[in-house]
């Protein structure tokens, strides 16, 4: 019964996000962010005590401004979704570096036979980043967390996630999934930004601190050998995007002890440079350092 009214209220809320003014969709958000910024003391300061932790050159008043501006950044995000849900929000038009981009996907798919490990991050807009990527001919197998309401996974948010290609797998059953993926020289798409559980991870260097990371992409690129791609997407100042897309990530140290744990912590090196590019615009009030 709970998950009906749930599913019910989704749809309802949906309906008015079709109708709504796209003004008033970013105004109401950008609203409530503010409110849970302010009313939760400990996600609020759980975020400056990460910022805090990552940029220590900081003085208060930055820190304070900075993570303001990670809840507002934020409800740009959650809008756009919103409205990419309801068909409203053109991703190609707000791409600013399209064609590049779409030139640089059909250079990696002819050069990939292994397939394509896409790396990235809870940053900015990352459902858009990987709608646009399978629009444009990187379809993958996304790994994510399945949702606590089951009719709303099956009936809005896997369609959605799939409208242009992509498939979902969840991390119970995600190792095997994506060798079977990669093993077809297809692509996997995998979020490591979060805190993984005790099973295939290692503890290695994120802002300064150790931080417990899965090793699942570097486990895939010893036995499978795929590119590993760092792809993100950065909100610019005047509200469009540009994706990023960074070179093939190889790592040189062949026969090196702890190699895994050296390779993740080179893919969180990349993470952590474009993170310090748009520090706005990742999720601090993860509690991502939690040991």
């Amino acid at each position: 019964m709970r998950e009906r009214v749930e599913y019910i209220l989704v749809k309802l809320f949906l309906w008015i996000a079709k109708v709504a003014p796209r003004s008033f969709i970013y105004a109401f958000f950008k609203t409530v962010a503010l409110l849970l910024y302010n009313l939760d003391s400990k996600r609020r300061n759980l975020t400056i005590q990460n910022l805090s932790n990552a940029y220590p050159e900081k003085n208060v008043e930055e820190i304070k401004t900075l993570s303001q501006e990670v809840y507002t950044e934020l409800s740009k995000t959650v809008s756009e979704i919103l409205l990419m849900f309801v068909d409203r929000f053109d991703i190609d038009s707000a791409v600013l570096n399209k064609e590049e981009t779409i030139k640089k996907l059909e250079d990696l798919s002819q050069n990939s036979p292994n397939g394509i490990i896409a790396m990235t991050a809870h940053f900015s807009n990352w459902e858009l980043l990987a709608h646009f990527l399978a629009k444009h001919g990187l379809s993958m197998l996304v790994i994510g967390r399945e949702g606590n309401n089951k009719l709303i996974e099956e009936k809005i948010t896997t369609p959605f996630r799939q409208k242009y290609g992509n498939d979902s797998a969840y991390k119970d059953n995600a190792m095997l999934t994506m060798v079977k993926r990669l093993k077809k020289g297809g692509n996997v798409g995998i979020l490591i930004d979060q805190k993984s559980g005790h099973l295939n991870s290692v503890k290695v260097d994120f802002f300064g601190k150790k931080a417990e990371t899965t090793t699942s992409i570097a486990m895939l690129k010893e036995k499978l050998n795929p590119l590993v791609v760092p792809f993100f997407i950065a909100r610019e100042e005047n509200g469009k995007y540009k994706i990023i897309i960074k070179a093939p990530i190889e790592y040189s140290g062949n026969g090196d002890e702890n190699r895994l744990e050296k390779m993740t912590e080179q893919y969180n090196k990349v993470m952590e440079d474009m993170i310090r590019e748009y520090p706005a615009q990742w999720f601090w009030m993860h509690n991502r350092w939690r040991l």
